[in-house]
C-alpha cells in the first residue's frame, strides 16, 4: 500500500476507493503544481491586464474630455461663423443702402442743378457757366425779391373775363355821353363772375359807394403806396379792415352804379394817381424788369435801397 495512492469518493450511493500507482501519483502532483503555477501566473496577468484596462479607461476619459472640448470649440467656431456671416450680410446690406443713397444724392444734386439752371432761365438771367454756392444764393435772393414784389404790387388779371371792353384813357362815357378820362380797364363778364385780389393788402373800403357812380366797390391798399379799385360789383366778399392775400376771392362782378351792362371796372392807383393797369396785367417773374421801364409814374429806383430788395447788400453780409 506504500506505493499506491488510494482516493475515496463518497456519494449518496456509498463510498468508492480508487487506487493509483506511483506514476499516477507523480502525474497528479505535477498537475497540481502546474495548476497552482497557472493560477498564480493568471492572477499576475489579470493584475497586469487590470492595470492596463485602468490606463485605457483613463486614456478613454482623457480622449472623451478632449473630444468634448473639441466639439465645444467647433460649436463656438460655428457660432462665430454665423455671427460673421450675419455681420457680412449686414455690411452688404449697408453697402447696398449707401449705394442707393449715393444714387439718390446724385439724382438730387442733378435735380437741384437742373432746378437752379431752370430758375436762372426763368428769371431771364445770363448763363454764367457752372452754378456754385454763391451763384445759387444770388439766384435765390433774386427769386425771393421778385416774389416779394409780385405779392406786394398789383399784377395779373383780377377776373376770368369774356374780353376787355374798354381801356385806360380818354373816352366817351357810355352813360354821361361826354368825353371823360377813363381811369381803369373794363372787363366784360357775366354777373356773378369771381373777382380776385391782385396783390396782398388790406381792405380800405368794401360796400356801396354812392357818390362815385361805382356802385358796389372794393378798394384795397397795397405796399409802396399802391391801391386797386374793383367797381360795379354784384357782391362784396370782404369787409373794411380785413387783410387779403394775392389770389383771394374778394367779390363778384355785376352791373351796379353807372353801368350799362355786367362788367368789372378795375383801377390801379399810386399815391392817389391812376395808372394804366395794362402793363401790370402781364407782369410776372419772367418779364420782371419790363414793368419798371414801361410805367413811368413811379420812382422805382428808390425801392432798391429797401430791405429785402437790395440784393447786393444781402450778399455782402
Amino acid at each position: 500500500m506504500r506505493n499506491k495512492l488510494v482516493i475515496t469518493l463518497t456519494t449518496v450511493y456509498g463510498s468508492r476507493q480508487y487506487t493509483f500507482n506511483q506514476v499516477a501519483k507523480y502525474l497528479l502532483a505535477i498537475f497540481i503544481v502546474l495548476s497552482a503555477i497557472s493560477f498564480f501566473v493568471s492572477n499576475a496577468l489579470l493584475v497586469v491586464k487590470t492595470d492596463d484596462l485602468a490606463d485605457l479607461e483613463e486614456d478613454h476619459q482623457v480622449l472623451t474630455e478632449n473630444y468634448e472640448l473639441m466639439v465645444g470649440s467647433q460649436q463656438l467656431y460655428i457660432e462665430e461663423l454665423k455671427d460673421l456671416s450675419l455681420s457680412l450680410s449686414s455690411l452688404k446690406e449697408e453697402k447696398n443702402q449707401l449705394k442707393e443713397e449715393n444714387l439718390r444724392i446724385g439724382e438730387l444734386n442733378a435735380s437741384l442743378d437742373n432746378s437752379l439752371y431752370g430758375l436762372q432761365e426763368l428769371l431771364g438771367l445770363s448763363d454764367e457757366g457752372e452754378i456754385d454756392a454763391l451763384r445759387a444764393e444770388e439766384l435765390t435772393i433774386e427769386a425771393n425779391k421778385r416774389l416779394f414784389f409780385l405779392h406786394s404790387i398789383p399784377n395779373g388779371v383780377p377776373i376770368q373775363a369774356i374780353r376787355i371792353s374798354d381801356k385806360f384813357g380818354s373816352r366817351i362815357h357810355p352813360v354821361k355821353k361826354k368825353r371823360v378820362m377813363h381811369h381803369g380797364i373794363d372787363f366784360k363778364a357775366n354777373r356773378g363772375t369771381p373777382i380776385y385780389a391782385t396783390a396782398d393788402g388790406v381792405v380800405e373800403f368794401g360796400g356801396y359807394h354812392k357818390s362815385s357812380g361805382f356802385g358796389k366797390l372794393i378798394i384795397l391798399q397795397h405796399n409802396f403806396g399802391f391801391k386797386t379799385y374793383f367797381a360795379h360789383l354784384d357782391a362784396v366778399k370782404v369787409k373794411s379792415g380785413e387783410f387779403v392775400s394775392k389770389g383771394q376771392l374778394i367779390g363778384l362782378s355785376g352791373n351796379t352804379g353807372l353801368s350799362t351792362g355786367p362788367h368789372l371796372h378795375y383801377e390801379i392807383r399810386h399815391l392817389f394817381t391812376p395808372i394804366n393797369p395794362e402793363p401790370f396785367l402781364s407782369w410776372n417773374i419772367t418779364n420782371f424788369d419790363t414793368l419798371f421801364t414801361k410805367v413811368k409814374g413811379v420812382k422805382w429806383a428808390s425801392l432798391k435801397e429797401m430791405y429785402p430788395l437790395n440784393q447786393h447788400s444781402q450778399l455782402s453780409q
